[in-house]
């Protein structure tokens, strides 16, 4: 009991969503196109209704992405605000496929999240750049499949150890390590992979994609990784919806 209580003071277990068309989905593998309702999977909710998702599990932190945002078939502005005004005690962090500075503006105006993603998958190094003199509260994801960074900007076209160097010029609050073809799997962490990372970071690391039980999350803990997104195996009940909650 005593290491859980450590786990949730020093460590950032962050509940992820992923929206389709207002629906909670079960991501995996960044197969976007074969993402199945979340309910239809999960043993710990009945519904992939947004807001219901959020009054079952009550984290203190979620991530949300924008599937359609991302894949540039609309948006779900809408349920992310619905979400919001139920969850003003939540942390919450959104990737809303930002491109370019009105997307941004879009997002700050419409007042969804407490953090904004500026994803690689999106964004440019440019837009951080820009995005990172005027806020400290962007976080900024490393879309990664099989290590290679997603990106369609030149700039960012590097190994993801040496974009993280590159990261270090910028203020920003945190960077996600996001494995995308991990996503959902419960594949398992690579662990020396994530030490590099802390190493050669002067930000926060967060891990997504792979995780599998407490144990990866203890041992993330132990290499100096600050935080996890995690959606699988809270599903499967292998995390402890507890975990997430704010019981202090």
């Amino acid at each position: 009991m005593l290491l859980v209580q450590g786990l949730k003071m020093n460590f950032r277990l962050i509940f992820v969503m992923d929206l389709l068309d207002s629906v909670v989905v079960h991501a995996k593998r960044g197969e976007r196109n074969k993402y199945v309702p979340i309910h239809l999977f999960s043993s710990i909710v009945n519904s992939s209704d947004p807001v219901q998702v959020m009054e079952e599990i009550r984290p203190v932190e979620v991530y949300i992405a924008d599937l359609n945002r991302l894949m540039g078939t609309g948006s779900n502005k809408k349920t992310l605000k619905a979400i919001r005004n139920d969850n003003r005690k939540t942390r919450i962090t959104v990737d809303y496929g930002i491109k370019n500075q009105e997307d941004l503006k879009e997002v700050v105006e419409a007042e969804i999240c407490d953090s904004i993603i500026l994803g690689t998958e999106t964004a440019s190094l440019d837009l951080i750049d820009e995005v990172s003199k005027c806020t400290n509260d962007i976080c900024v994801s490393i879309d990664l499949f099989n290590k290679q960074v997603l990106t369609k900007d030149k700039s960012m076209k590097m190994e993801p150890l040496k974009l993280l160097q590159e990261l270090n010029a910028y203020p920003i609050r945190d960077v996600i390590v996001l494995e995308l073809d991990k996503v959902g799997t419960k594949s398992g962490i690579d662990f020396e992979f994530l030490s590099r990372a802390v190493a050669d970071s002067e930000h926060e690391i967060i891990c997504g994609g792979g995780v599998r039980s407490c144990e990866d999350v203890y041992e993330m803990e132990a290499i100096g990784v600050k935080g996890a997104l995690v959606a699988t195996a809270v599903h499967d009940g292998a995390i402890p919806v507890s975990l997430l909650r704010d019981i202090g």
